[in-house]
């Protein structure tokens, strides 16, 4: 039997960017897409009395694996998702490898928005709004950076939007209006229950990318985002704990599935005259 490669978080970092991670993310959707790949819905465990969830997500696409991760989302001091990915021989079943997952699972979903946003935002966008100050805030500003030449970062959160913007050399904003008033690319990264964007602030052709919402009792837009859209329903991914009366309440991170090649349906939105 061949040994177990396992990689921690230090060496997960060490490997992984975003340069090679986008495009493969993006042939990766569009296998999805095109039914070349066997993934159910994952299977969610609550832990009641620990206020937090256990999920198992497997998938078969030429490569044989699954993700473990826990979604614990009071954790203070430590992060609140954690992960441990698996992968196997498909012809025989041998274990191959087992990958810290919490920093793959963090790049992941930053690297399905900038894909989302390579296909559909306006080549010219310049001006991105981030919601939200925390991991995944951090994530989308690099591999967003990476898609569009953004000239203008602004950034609310309910906590420190200032520190961030500090240590990004972004702006930090009062409120989330003035943050997404005229952006061209809108992040949503924040675990709220109500909604903080609003689809009345969003400029016609705005691209968002909502990824925070992934309990069905929480929401991140309000319904006028939904009614201001254009919605793509095959773009929507949602698990048996998230369904939702109406499209945009889906946790959805832009183009969790992109077809190839691109149809004209998916051209990058041109500038409103």
């Amino acid at each position: 039997m061949t040994p177990v490669v396992i990689l921690d978080e230090l060496a997960v970092q060490r490997l992984l960017h975003y340069e090679e991670l986008i495009p493969a993310i993006a042939r990766a959707l569009a296998d999805l897409s095109g039914g070349r790949v066997v993934q159910p819905v994952r299977t969610v465990l609550p832990i009641a009395p620990h206020r937090g969830f256990f999920a198992v997500m497997p998938a078969y696409a030429g490569a044989l694996g699954a993700k473990l991760v826990t979604f614990y989302p009071h954790n203070e001091g430590i992060h609140t998702h954690h992960a441990v990915i698996m992968l196997f021989r498909p012809e025989t079943g041998e274990p191959l490898a087992m990958m810290d997952g919490r920093l793959i699972t963090e790049m992941r979903t930053a690297a399905a928005s900038a894909v989302a946003t390579q296909q559909l935002a306006r080549a010219d966008a310049s001006v991105l709004a981030i919601l939200g100050s925390g991991v995944q805030a951090h994530s989308h500003l690099e591999a967003l950076r990476l898609v569009r030449p953004f000239s203008e970062v602004r950034v609310w959160s309910p906590r420190n939007a200032r520190a961030f913007a500090d240590r990004h050399g972004v702006t930090a904003t009062a409120t989330p209006e003035e943050a997404v008033r005229g952006a061209d690319v809108v992040v949503v990264a924040v675990s709220s229950q109500v909604p903080v964007l609003l689809g009345r602030w969003l400029s016609p052709g705005t691209h968002v990318n909502a990824i925070g919402a992934t309990r069905p009792d929480w929401r991140e837009l309000d319904d006028d985002v939904g009614d201001a859209c254009t919605r793509l329903p095959d773009l929507c991914q949602c698990d048996a704990a998230n369904r939702f009366k109406r499209l945009w309440h889906c946790s959805w991170s832009g183009a969790p599935r992109t077809p190839e090649p691109r149809p004209p349906r998916l051209r990058p939105r041109p500038r409103p005259t």
